[in-house]
C-alpha cells in the first residue's frame, strides 16, 4: 500500500489512472479498446491505445486491477480483459467512489464475463453513433412484481431523447453457452412478469421500454425467437426487436435492428428501419 501512495505523490499514478479506475469499478469486465474508446467518449485523451496499455500494465503490477486474455471466438486474436482487484476498491474508496466490488466478482463464468463485454461494445456504439443518445445504465436492476425477483438485464439500457420525448432500449445479450435455451426462457419468463404487470414508475422507467436481443450472430436470432415462440413467452405489450453483435459496426445504427413477421403463416424475419437511431 505504501508504495502505491508513494507512486501517487511521484506522479506515476495520475488522474488518467484513476478514471481507468472509474470505468473499470462501473462496467465490471471491460477490454482495454473498449477502455480506450469510453475515456475518448468522456473528454479524456489517452493518446493512444499503445500509452494506454502501458497505463493498464502499471496498474496490474501494483495489483490495482487484474487482467484476463481471452481469445476471439474467431480465434484471429487474444483481447485483454480488466476488473477490479482490492487494492482498486481501496483507492477508489479513498477518493469517495462507491465500489461495490467483492473478490468473488473476479471468478464470475466466462459466459457472463463475454455477455457484458458485448454489453458495453452495444452501449458503445450507441454513445458513439445515436445523437438521440441521453444516458446509459450498465447493470438496470428491473423488478419482477408476481414473483418480487429482482433481475439485470445483461447488456445493460440506453435512454434515447429526442423533440423532449424519451424512450429506453434495455439490452439482453445471447450467448450459445450451456443450457443457455433453458437459462434464457426462465430469463424470459421474468421480463414477461414485468412487461405484463407494468406501471408508470415501474423500475424505474417512465414508460414500456424497449427490449432489444443481441445474438451472437444472424442465425442465433432464429434459434433466440423460436425458443420465445415455442415456450410461449413472447411479450404482447412491445415489438420483440434482435440484432448482433457485428451489427453495431455499421457507421449508423438506423437499420441494424431486425424483427419477425408472420407471413402467410410463416415467420419472416425483416431489417426495420428507426431513423432515431440515426447520427
Amino acid at each position: 500500500m505504501n508504495q502505491i501512495v508513494h507512486k501517487i505523490n511521484i506522479g506515476h499514478i495520475t488522474d488518467i489512472h484513476f478514471k481507468v479506475l472509474e470505468l473499470v469499478n462501473e462496467f465490471e469486465f471491460i477490454t482495454s479498446r473498449q477502455l480506450y474508446q469510453m475515456l475518448e467518449i468522456k473528454g479524456v485523451d489517452p493518446k493512444s491505445q499503445d500509452k494506454l496499455n502501458n497505463k493498464l500494465d502499471q496498474l496490474v503490477k501494483s495489483k490495482i486491477l487484474t487482467r484476463y486474455y481471452f481469445t476471439s471466438d474467431e480465434g484471429k486474436g487474444i483481447y485483454r480483459i480488466y476488473c477490479l482487484e482490492k487494492m482498486g476498491k481501496y483507492l477508489l474508496n479513498s477518493k469517495e467512489i462507491e465500489s461495490k466490488w467483492q473478490p468473488s466478482d473476479n471468478t464470475k463464468p466466462v459466459p457472463m464475463i463475454k455477455k457484458r463485454l458485448a454489453g458495453n461494445q452495444t452501449l458503445i456504439a450507441y454513445l458513439m453513433k445515436v445523437k438521440a443518445f441521453d444516458s446509459y445504465v450498465v447493470k438496470p436492476a428491473i423488478t419482477a412484481k408476481v414473483t418480487a425477483k429482482l433481475f439485470k438485464s445483461t447488456g445493460g439500457s440506453a435512454k434515447l431523447t429526442k423533440n423532449n420525448k424519451s424512450i429506453h432500449f434495455v439490452f439482453e445479450v445471447i450467448r450459445r453457452e450451456d443450457e443457455w435455451k433453458k437459462k434464457f426462457v426462465e430469463k424470459m419468463k421474468l421480463y414477461k412478469d414485468f412487461y405484463d404487470n407494468f406501471i408508470q414508475g415501474d423500475s424505474g422507467f417512465s414508460s414500456l421500454p424497449q427490449l432489444i436481443f443481441v445474438c451472437e450472430d444472424e442465425k442465433n436470432m432464429v434459434e433466440t425467437f423460436k425458443e420465445i415462440v415455442k415456450n410461449e413467452v413472447e411479450l404482447s405489450q412491445i415489438k420483440l426487436l434482435f440484432t448482433t453483435d457485428l451489427r453495431q459496426n455499421e457507421k449508423t445504427l438506423e437499420n441494424t435492428l431486425v424483427e419477425f413477421k408472420l407471413v402467410d403463416g410463416k415467420y419472416k424475419m425483416e431489417n426495420i428501419e428507426l431513423k432515431l437511431l440515426g447520427m
